[in-house]
């Protein structure tokens, strides 16, 4: 399989580019390792032992990849905090985490200020340049404090560390999900991580070229990201995301492979023709994407046009999951994949039995040899168990092949007259209007049926939104879908809220219509 692992792979080859900034700023892979030496030096002599926590407030580049690799070689768990985050919300992550280091990018400065008292002073630093974008930068001190005059030799007694990245918190405070330290060497440990991606069939070695295309504090995206500079694949990252841009660095850094979402893929086919026949994908090999429900059509379209390289999956930061390769899906159109080899899936009712082949439940996984806890917190830990899998709340069936499909989240099935309605099935089936850029569809309240069907749409860029789009829209589900599942009203929204990842903000669009009502929101 070849030399796996970061470490060793920059040190047998220091030449070698392994990340390029979005600013375009190119790292060789015997700097970021120098880096990383120096601030493990550092942090060494502020105390940290393994087991102790880092927490970095970074944008999507080198700065926070240093942060990780310098972790995950001294035994310390690295929590990488959501930039969109309030103060107060960063704060508690800080204080949660029992970090027992705060590094914050000049970008975020404000913010990270008003999560300062979460830490002590002389364990906070600003990374990067000492100039900020804002205030909030005299909070922290300059990272030359940590590592200036400190060797950039390799340390001592390195112990692989990991990742503990916080659950988003759509319910309750969000939870950290901590796992059992190894032991192992870093890049012994490192070469164990390539498991998940050689399950997509992707190989160690140059050239390789992987595109971040969301943001780094999320969990899958640093999974795929750091494993395919484990692999020694060059990381080219994105600051935003955007359609054309993609397709520009996939053509300029030959990109190999990425991780992405549905909403891409839309965006993507929205572009003109001549846009999307402008550049050379050829180098496309393992596009892979998750997060979210992908309509059909939409995902046939991907295929039309970049050819089979388009892997699904489905999974959870807790671990466990199913691969849907492109011969799998196409067999089975709409499926997220079959379980992954170390991995198994269980289907139940509210009782906790197993379910019939075909019939919705509640899903549960479980992944061979990983166990984790949401930090400080064993009752919810306990809750989400039945015997040793564990669920974060989907509905969804398997099929006579052990083919796995989503219904919805438990927390956002309408039931609308005894009746439960998955509002996914109708957002898939609105998404590919023409017209439409983006839609939620949720229950609202309704006093003679307990919910009725809601959908809120983006409009498509230069659409008009009113009575004739919804008309139009309606119209489109004829034929498609049992009118019981039609929205009752469709209201529209300049942009959608979505987490960069994807994910839909479905609880702040879903609050305003059950004020003063009594559902759980």
């Amino acid at each position: 399989m070849g030399t796996l692992g970061f470490w060793r792979l920059a040190q047998a080859d220091p030449g070698w580019t392994a990340a390029v900034d979005p600013d375009g700023t190119q790292h060789r892979a015997g700097d970021l390792l120098a880096r990383a030496n120096r601030l493990v030096h550092g942090l060494r002599e502020l105390g940290l032992q393994p087991g102790d926590g880092i927490c970095g407030l970074a944008p999507n580049g080198a700065d926070g990849l240093v942060l990780y690799l310098a972790a995950l070689q001294a035994g310390w768990y690295y929590t990488p905090i959501n930039w969109h985050l309030t103060g107060p919300e960063i704060a508690y992550i800080v204080a949660d985490s029992e970090a027992k280091a705060f590094f914050v990018h000049p970008r975020y400065a404000s913010e990270g200020a008003r999560a300062a008292e979460a830490i002590a002073p002389e364990r906070r630093f600003l990374l990067g340049a000492a100039e900020g974008e804002g205030g909030g930068v005299a909070a922290f001190r300059p990272m030359a404090d940590l590592i200036e005059g400190l060797p950039d030799t390799m340390p001592e007694g390195r112990t692989a560390g990991t990742t503990m990245h916080y659950t988003s918190g759509t319910t309750g405070k969000p939870k950290g999900v901590k796992r059992p330290l190894s032991g192992l060497d870093p890049d012994d440990a490192a070469e164990l991580m390539s498991f998940l991606p050689a399950l997509f069939g992707i190989t160690p070695g140059r050239p390789n070229a992987h595109l971040v295309t969301s943001p780094n504090y999320h969990t899958a995206v640093t999974q795929f990201g750091g494993t395919a500079l484990h692999m020694g694949h060059t990381l080219v990252y994105m600051d935003k995301w955007d359609a054309e841009e993609t397709l520009r660095l996939c053509e300029r850094y030959r990109i190999t492979n990425s991780h992405m979402v549905p909403t891409h893929f839309k965006r993507l086919l929205t572009l003109p023709e001549e846009v999307r026949n402008g550049y050379d994908l050829s180098s496309l090999r393992w596009m892979i994407h998750a997060a979210a429900p992908c309509p059909i059509p939409v995902k046939w379209a991907m295929f039309e046009w970049w050819g089979d390289c388009i892997y699904e999956y489905y999974a959870a930061t807790e671990g466990g999951g199913t691969l849907a390769t492109p011969e799998g899906w196409k067999s089975h159109p709409g499926t997220v994949g079959s379980a992954w080899p170390i991995s198994e899936l269980l289907i139940v009712d509210d009782a906790g039995e197993p379910v019939p082949t075909g019939s919705p439940g509640t899903i549960y996984m479980k992944m061979l040899g990983a166990t984790f806890e949401y930090k400080g917190d064993p009752a919810k830990t306990a809750e989400n168990r039945l015997k040793d899998f564990f669920t974060v709340g989907d509905i969804g069936y398997l099929d006579a092949d052990g083919f796995l499909y989503l219904c919805d989240r438990k927390a956002d099935m309408i039931i609308s007259g005894g009746t439960n309605i998955y509002p996914a099935e109708i957002e898939n089936e609105i998404m590919i209007h023409p017209k439409v850029a983006d839609v939620a569809v949720f229950g609202v309240p309704d006093e003679e049926w307990g919910e009725q069907i809601k959908a809120v749409v983006e409009p498509a860029p230069g659409v008009p939104a009113g009575p004739e789009l919804v008309a139009e829209i309606l119209g489109s589900l004829e034929g498609r879908l049992a009118r019981m599942k039609w929205p009752k009203t469709i209201d529209f929204i300049d942009e959608m809220p979505r987490e960069p990842n994807g994910k839909l903000l479905k609880r702040k669009l879903r609050a305003p219509y059950w004020e003063g009502h009594d559902r759980a929101i």
